[in-house]
């Protein structure tokens, strides 16, 4: 047998920790893949959207590719570093250090060769359904057909080949600074048991603590300067949370005999606060990994719901027309009904005309709408809001538009009358809403009596408002555009605003959903190499145990709940960090994000548990095999 035949063969004879690591390279390569597929694609050359779209997911690919060459340099060392033993004993029968690094080299390029192979041919398999997917996270006109991606799948062989070729001379390079006495022990140098700095524990949750406050608390454009003091304190508090403040808790349990005695949480503690030890950085990675994952897509979500629902929001009426009123002819009114007409939409109308009146405002004369109930109650009944009357002498304000980003404007306590007189605003709510008429600002009802006082008006503008009462969706948005392109005014079609923004909003959704999932995904793996170092470790432990007394589903319960300890805890903590970056982000709009915020994090977390089912499932199996 040759020195290449023997690397080869000792890839298969030890698939339980190459078949994760070749899965986890493999999976990261058909990503890549994935990306290019669509940077490359014919159908994202055309407009300045799809070639916005290409040169999104060019950067996003090359922020996978960077992440992608740390990611599988942590899974290699990780998988070479159960390995110890096997390195020890093969020096002991006269393997050269020089050969130990050139076996490795060979691994680890066969392992990269076959992971990008597959990676490119499951991209292909899968290439036609996430071109579908593709073609509704982007709203794009068109289709994106399938088409062989020559150029995409020899940039990824090659660009993953060198990635692979660095990364195994990396490896080596380092390797040969192990020493013999270092790799025949392996995990068996004995270990003090891990202690916990008083101080740092409190330093732990005194940053936590502070970080959250302060991102919590701080309200509109502060938020955007706490970011960096938030981020610096709960960094370093989330690794003073894994070296320090979780080994302090697991002392102060152990401590407890009601609880380390009763059944078999003695063996579930024995070790367990080693693990956390042991584990504290990966554990730290994994949690900021995911935090950053949790957090951007959350952000995009949100800030889409966000814009989405406030042009929802400040625009209740499906069509609406404004202008000045000598500017609106009945032509107009006929062309927009006729494509009405023609789309089958169905709908109520009501027009109004709003008169602006110059009102002093400090050292500045500003037209401000001052309109009647009457105008009111026409769009309020279109829309199906509550009408309001108020009394002859009654004035009243209501409020800026949701959709307004800015601080609202002040109005005066008074109006002018024509002959001089002010009437002073009655702040009583009579339940007016301010998105009813299409006005940003903040505006004046008044009685129709005041009303015929006031001076001639600075200006008026007509609004006529068509509410759908049947249409569907792609005949609102067709008519929209239609109308929007015919007519000079400012037409409002609320249906096709939102679909230009989802196209708007697509590549960027999709973009950092991809770049979320990848980085969640290589968080699991992380987790995964980390269990699975401990495996031989843990076979020997209950395969002693067993012979004293404990059972196959005693060992089973230890085992998960071990592994649900290590597993969840990281990713809690990832959770809890996220919930508090988009209430801080949901402070900075002034809108409130539970509801993308429980769906980003929901789904996240449910990943993670049918993650962790599968893991489980065959950590334990090996155990399990390994005491029978």
């Amino acid at each position: 047998m040759t020195f290449r035949q023997f690397a080869f063969n000792n890839v298969f004879r030890n698939k339980r920790l190459y078949v994760a690591y070749f899965l986890s390279s493999l999976f990261t390569v058909m990503v890549f893949f994935t990306f290019l597929n669509f940077a490359f694609h014919p159908g994202l050359t055309g407009d300045d959207m799809n070639v916005s779209v290409a040169k999104g997911m060019s950067v996003a690919g090359g922020i996978i590719y960077v992440f992608s060459f740390f990611f599988i340099l942590y899974s290699m060392s990780s998988f070479l570093q159960s390995r110890k033993r096997e390195f020890g004993v093969l020096i002991i029968q006269g393997m050269s250090n020089r050969q130990i690094r050139w076996m490795v080299f060979l691994e680890n390029m066969l392992i990269g060769f076959f992971a990008t192979v597959f990676g490119i041919a499951l991209g292909l398999v899968f290439a036609k359904g996430i071109l579908l997917v593709a073609e509704n996270v982007l709203v794009m006109e068109g289709s994106l057909h399938f088409y062989m991606p020559i150029k995409a799948l020899v940039f990824t062989f090659i660009s993953f080949m060198i990635l692979f070729l660095c990364i195994s001379i990396f490896v080596t390079f380092v390797l040969r600074t192990k020493k013999l006495v270092t790799l025949i022990k392996g995990d068996k140098i004995g270990k003090s048991e891990p202690k916990a700095s008083i101080i740092l524990t409190v330093l732990a949750v005194l940053l936590l603590g502070s970080g959250y406050a302060i991102a919590v608390y701080v309200k509109g454009v502060a938020v955007v300067a706490a970011l960096l003091p938030v981020v610096i304190l709960v960094t370093v508090g989330t690794y003073l949370l894994f070296t320090q403040l979780s080994v302090f808790i697991i002392r102060k349990l152990k401590n407890n005999e009601n609880l380390f005695w009763k059944k078999t949480n003695m063996l579930l503690f024995s070790d367990l606060s080693y693990r956390m030890k042991d584990n504290a950085r990966a554990f730290f990675m994994v949690a900021i990994i995911s935090t950053v994952a949790f957090s951007a897509i959350g952000t995009l979500v949100g800030l889409k719901s966000y814009l989405t629902t406030g042009v929802k929001e400040a625009n209740p009426i499906a069509f609406t027309l404004k202008s000045e009123v000598e500017d609106i002819s009945n032509e107009d009114i006929t062309l927009i009904e006729d494509i009405f007409a023609e789309h089958q939409i169905t709908y109520d109308k009501s027009g109004v005309d709003l008169a602006y009146f110059s009102q002093k405002e400090g050292d500045h004369d500003l037209p401000t709408l001052i309109t009647t109930p009457s105008i009111y109650n026409a769009f309020a009944k279109l829309i199906g809001e509550k009408e309001i009357t108020l009394e002859n002498k009654q004035v009243i304000t209501v409020g800026q538009s949701s959709v307004n980003m800015m601080p609202e404007k002040e109005l005066k306590r008074t109006i002018v009358l024509e002959d001089g007189t002010n009437i002073k605003v009655d702040n009583k709510d009579i339940g007016a809403k301010p998105d009813v008429l299409p006005e940003v600002g903040a505006y004046y009802i008044v009685s129709e009596h005041i009303f015929q006082q006031l001076p001639e008006p600075a200006y008026e503008n007509t609004v006529i408002g068509w509410q759908v009462k049947n249409g569907k969706k792609e005949d609102l948005i067709a008519a929209g555009e239609k109308i929007s392109n015919e007519l000079p005014y400012q037409f409002m079609a609320v249906d096709s605003v939102v679909y230009d923004m989802n196209k708007m909003w697509g590549p960027i959704m999709f973009v950092g959903l991809f770049i979320g999932i990848v980085f969640f995904v290589s968080a699991g793996s992380f987790l995964y190499f980390r269990l699975y170092t401990d495996l031989d470790e843990d076979k020997m432990k209950f395969t002693a145990i067993s012979k004293i007394g404990l059972t196959i589903s005693e060992m089973n319960g230890v085992i998960s709940k071990q592994i649900t300890i290590l597993f969840f805890a990281p990713i809690i903590v990832a959770i809890i960090h996220g919930a508090v970056a988009l209430t801080a982000l949901s402070h900075m709009f002034g809108y409130n994000l539970v509801r993308e915020s429980a769906l980003v994090l929901s789904s996240f977390f449910v990943i993670q548990v049918a993650y962790f089912i599968i893991v489980r499932y065959f950590y334990t199996k090996q155990v399990r095999l390994a005491v029978k």
